[in-house]
This record gives C-alpha cells, structure tokens and sequence, in this order.
C-alpha cells in the first residue's frame, strides 16, 4: 500500500474512534455510489452525518479541509442523495468534515466541523 493511502487510512481509524467517542453509531464506512464514495454514514441521536475525512501529515500542501473542494461535495451530495433514497427513515441530515494532521501515527490536530457545507 503506497505511503499516502497508508496515511489516509490511519487518519481514517482516528476519525472513526473519535466520532464513536462523540456518540456517533456509524452506520457505513466508504459507502460507494458508483465512483463517489462518503467515508463515514453515521447517526447521532436522529441526525443522519455524512462525514468526509482529510488526512495530511503537514500543511505543506494546504489544510486538509481544504481538499474538500466543490466537485467533491458535489460528489458527497450525490451519493447522501442515493443513501437516503434507499433508506428514506431519515428526516435531519448533515455533512460535517473531519481534518486531521497525523504524524508517525500521532494526530497532532483533529478539527471537526460539523455542518460543513449544504
């Protein structure tokens, strides 16, 4: 596994220990939509959060929160629109980001932001 998809991954393990410890049943982890994919589908109390998580291991490149460029969300979008389709339960939903910075596997900055974008 290259070294990028090996960050990513590790990001996405801190993401989800942190979203469960926030109360969040994760419901889906990389739920797909055709080549869309939500990293995270969980609930929290009757809200239904489509979580997108960034992993960086320094700001050379930017923050990581903003790689969640408009195509993206877009793409978050679509896929939320299928989920909720299948499953038309819920009435509340949101999409929130999770941008962490991690390095020699140690997050040093986890910032969460809920209702990230419409």
């Amino acid at each position: 596994m290259s070294k990028h998809l090996e960050l990513g991954k590790a990001g996405e393990e801190k993401a989800h220990a942190f979203l469960r410890e926030k109360g969040h049943h994760l419901l889906e982890i990389n739920y797909r939509f055709g080549h869309k994919e939500v990293d995270v589908i969980s609930l929290a109390g009757d809200v239904l959060i489509f979580t997108e998580i960034k992993t960086r291991s320094s700001y050379t490149l930017g923050f990581p929160e903003e790689a969640v460029h408009s195509r993206k969300r877009q793409w978050l979008k679509a896929a939320a629109e299928h989920y909720c389709l299948q499953y038309p339960v819920y009435e509340k939903l949101r999409f929130d980001v999770i941008s962490i910075l991690l390095q020699q596997g140690r997050v040093i900055e986890l910032l969460h932001f809920e209702d990230a974008f419409y």
